[in-house]
């Protein structure tokens, strides 16, 4: 079991890679996590290392797709820091990422904290403490060469592969009304047009946002009023090159953009 002196070194090695744009094999097996719980512990020393703030959570793997793109069997949490968010239409650098996959989402903003307890939050519960909807894409990366194969507790302290954020604005459209299930986002990139699908998250982009909670609660986080929580690809990861326009349609539910340098 990693001692405390152990995960703060392992979160150091891992923080100077995602700030210097590197990448390493794996930690050496006296730094290496080998459960869940030990990955978040040196991921959350990834949180206190940087520069931003939290911003919010993302979900990895929540579809089947992106569980065979990283080789895990269910979902992972990461935390989303201010520094990496870029701008609705801005422009994201490909230096360093060697991932080079962009994924359009489902996001919320959360209106009121969700502190732990000891009962998990059913999708009600925490769909009533959100505030808004927003599409969004994540453009991921890993420190590890190879992250398929890192394995989930190296991925996880990895920070579920987070890497830059774009959040579009807040839909003006009832969202709460409307089955997010069936919902298919247009994406266009290099001018052919691909269709997501929101059973793709997890089953439903809800559950998925419900996962998320109960990750932190049994972490012993609180999930807080203003975080944003963006849900796993709704379509298989797109490859994506310098140059490249990522647009993604949500309908009534709005519209998010990115460019690659």
């Amino acid at each position: 079991m990693l001692d405390k002196d152990q995960t703060a070194a392992a979160s150091r090695i891992l923080f100077q890679h995602w700030r210097d744009g590197t990448k390493l094999d794996a930690l050496e097996p006296r730094l290496r996590p080998q459960s869940r719980t030990e990955g978040y512990a040196i991921q959350a020393g990834l949180e206190t290392l940087s520069r931003g703030k939290l911003f919010g959570w993302k979900i990895a793997a929540t579809s089947v797709s992106g569980q065979k793109h990283i080789n895990v069997t269910g979902p992972l949490a990461g935390r989303i820091m201010s520094d990496t968010v870029i701008a609705d239409g801005g422009t994201a650098s490909m230096k360093g990422n060697e991932m080079r996959v962009g994924e359009p989402e489902f996001a919320f903003r959360m209106g009121r904290d969700l502190p732990p307890r000891a009962t998990p939050y059913t999708v009600d519960e925490v769909l009533a403490a959100v505030d808004s909807f927003h599409p969004a894409i994540e453009i991921p990366d890993s420190r590890f060469a190879d992250f398929a194969g890192a394995g989930e507790a190296q991925l996880i302290a990895d920070n579920a592969c987070a890497h830059l954020f774009v959040l579009g604005a807040a839909t003006t459209a009832n969202w709460r009304a409307m089955d997010l299930v069936e919902e298919r986002p247009q994406i266009t990139l290099r001018g052919e047009r691909y269709v997501g699908h929101g059973k793709n998250v997890l089953g439903d982009p809800r559950a998925a946002l419900a996962w998320l909670a109960n990750e932190l609660r049994s972490l012993g986080l609180t999930l807080r009023a203003g975080e944003v929580v963006t849900t796993g690809t709704c379509h298989p990861p797109l490859p994506i090159h310098a140059d490249d326009q990522f647009a993604v349609d949500f309908g009534v539910l709005g519209r998010v953009s990115v460019g690659f340098v």
